[in-house]
């Protein structure tokens, strides 16, 4: 199926020389394209340190969004959570006892990376440390990470045995943004917050010194080295890097800052179609619909070097037809894009509204169309 080409997109050209980046371990992704402008060792398992914060937070919004949780929810501190964890790495001073909302624990998880806020999260949530992790897992099975496994809530040392890759932090961290944007808005990007009286601030080395930037997340313990998923968008372009394995944390946020300003500046982003478009639609078999409709979930657009032009060809695949059910949001198709001299890129496509499951007339009617070939 065939999307419209719009405007002609402005012939390869030299692209602008890369910055130092001496991290073993690196990814920088133009959000709105898809196009991975640096790439170093993404699919390497490594261990994540308080990265894993990312995933508890993700958790916790897609139940929010689901009604499972609610931010005005609270969670008390056990005496045994507080023996084991209290003043244990970046606290947010929770006392024995305490009663905590929903909302303050994302802020002190996300802002000041506590992990008595993490653990007493999880066992709000899930009634023990396991039975979140548990969930944790699911929602990475969910979006397609596949070198990634989680065993504690807040990335505390245990031994290697959670581990994460950039590529999967990178898709999580898209999937945080894209699926939950208000709740991302409310809680990341913010540059301290305060606690038992004690204000702390926010560790993440982009925040004032690269514009922009609203997420995501440090890491560090003697195990993992300092790492950083982080993000900035300007105009309504969205860059997302990982780096990780560091040994100082003045080289993480050196490179990094550089990195997000070298991928602005060194590529340009011309614009495909914005959030919502309507691109096209998919069939759907079994469903009370025969179809679906094909949205952009975010703006989408072709991220060329700097001075570089082509005029790009685009097509909507799928594995077809769809099955039902399918939920609205849901990414169900790619838009491939293709420029001359250029490699291809695939954007998400996805469903517009939910298709339920038809009963046996949707399957009798399904089954005759066949027959008839349409």
């Amino acid at each position: 199926m065939e999307a419209p080409a719009p405007a002609p997109a402005p012939a390869p050209a030299a692209l602008a020389p890369m910055p130092e980046i001496s991290a073993p371990i690196g990814l920088l992704i133009d959000v709105n394209s898809g196009r991975v402008l640096f790439e170093r060792q993404s699919h390497r398992r490594f261990v994540p340190a308080s990265l894993t914060k990312i995933m508890t937070s993700y958790v916790a919004f897609e139940l929010i969004a689901q009604g499972k949780l609610r931010l005005d929810q609270r969670f008390t501190m056990k005496p045994e959570t507080f023996a084991k964890w209290h003043g244990v790495g970046s606290t947010m001073f929770l006392g024995n006892m305490s009663q905590t909302s929903v909302a303050d624990l994302i802020e002190g998880i996300v802002t000041v990376s506590a992990n008595d806020g993490c653990v007493v999260m999880a066992e709000g949530v899930a009634g023990s440390v396991p039975g979140f992790t548990a969930m944790m897992n699911a929602e990475a099975r969910k979006l397609g990470m596949r070198d990634t496994h989680y065993n504690t809530p807040n990335g505390w040392m245990d031994e290697g045995q959670t581990w994460v890759s950039a590529a999967d932090l990178a898709k999580l961290s898209m999937a945080l943004i894209t699926r939950h944007p208000a709740l991302y808005q409310r809680f990341y990007g913010h540059h301290q917050a305060t606690f038992g009286g004690i204000t702390q601030n926010n560790h993440n080395p982009l925040y004032g010194h690269v514009d922009g930037a609203d997420g995501v997340k440090t890491g560090f313990t003697n195990e993992a080295g300092y790492g950083l998923v982080g993000t900035a968008i300007r105009n309504g372009r969205r860059l997302m890097m990982v780096v990780g394995g560091y040994d100082r944390p003045v080289d993480r946020a050196e490179q990094s800052r550089a990195l997000l300003e070298w991928g602005f500046a060194a590529w340009t982003s011309h614009p495909l179609f914005p959030k919502g478009a309507h691109l096209g639609e998919a069939r759907v078999q079994e469903g009370e619909a025969r179809s679906v409709g094909l949205v952009a979930p975010h703006d989408l657009a072709l991220a060329l070097p700097a001075g570089a032009t082509g005029r790009p060809t685009l097509a909507i695949r799928y594995k077809g037809p769809l099955r039902a059910p399918i939920a609205k949001g849901q990414q169900v198709a790619t838009l491939v894009v293709k420029v001359a001299g250029q490699p291809d890129e695939a954007l998400p496509l996805v469903a517009a509204q939910d298709v339920a499951k038809g009963g046996v007339l949707a399957r009798l009617r399904d089954g005759f169309l066949a027959l008839a070939g349409r």
